[in-house]
């Protein structure tokens, strides 16, 4: 049995997230259409882990996956298959034979998430799909030293949407913060995210760089006080899986 791993990259607008199961089972997932693809090229019906978990309307620049197969197909064989036959807005970029006990989701290290935030007084009719817009330009440094609230080990069940009894401890790396052209562009690192996590750190800081509400209020919003909660998930368009980093 061969164990192949995959990186990919996909634009996730019109899809389901990465997986959708139980109450609100979906077909229309980016795991499912590969699955898909694979059980037509190997006749085997595959399960497939994958480093993250993207979220709806979240795309990809480097997600990564691995399944198990007997095929006798080469790697350069399996990639040029599934690139013809998968959707154009899905793409196998990288391709790699792995020792058997390798699984991307349980050994991934770190994940690295971008978002991207345009500023204008126009929104860019080529870019609307892939950048959240703001007429309004926030306070960057304001972001920056809230930002540093958050980097290090805590509790983030409040700033999620988990639902599930497991341990909402994480810890964030770093989160950088930093202009370019007419974008503001956040990249946030830690050891794991959960549901609905990185969407609503940067609703909180984006609502502090535009002065709606105060850096202090983060370890309010950590303590679980009365009436102070993260700010709304931000708009899922802006948001990049950009990296699965594995030891």
């Amino acid at each position: 049995m061969r164990n192949i791993k995959l990186v990919l990259e996909y634009d996730g607008s019109r899809y389901q997230g990465w997986q959708r199961l139980g109450k609100d089972e979906s077909t229309n997932t980016i795991s499912n259409k590969i699955v898909e693809v694979i059980k037509k090229m190997t006749n085997e019906d595959v399960e497939l882990f994958c480093g993250a978990r993207t979220e709806v309307g979240v795309h990809a620049y480097g997600q990564v996956v691995n399944f198990k197969t007997t095929t006798d197909m080469t790697l350069i064989e399996i990639k040029r298959y599934l690139n013809r036959y998968l959707p154009m807005d899905i793409a196998v970029i990288e391709i790699e034979a792995m020792p058997e006990r390798f699984h991307a989701q349980l050994n991934a290290a770190s994940k690295v998430y971008l978002y991207r935030m345009a500023i204008n007084d126009v929104p860019s009719v080529f870019e609307r799909k892939y950048v959240y817009h703001s007429f309004k330009k926030p306070d960057v440094e304001a972001m920056k030293q809230a930002a540093q609230v958050l980097v290090g080990k805590h509790d983030f069940k409040n700033f999620s949407t988990v639902k599930k009894n497991k341990s909402t401890e994480k810890e964030i790396y770093d989160i950088d913060i930093y202009e370019d052209g007419n974008e503001i562009q956040f990249t946030i690192s830690g050891n794991d995210f959960l549901h609905n996590m990185v969407r609503m750190i940067l609703g909180t800081l984006i609502d502090i760089g535009l002065g709606n509400r105060k850096k202090e209020e983060i370890e309010a919003i950590f303590a679980g006080k009365d009436g102070v909660v993260s700010s709304a998930p931000v708009d899922p368009k802006g948001l990049y899986l950009q990296e699965v980093h594995y030891k």
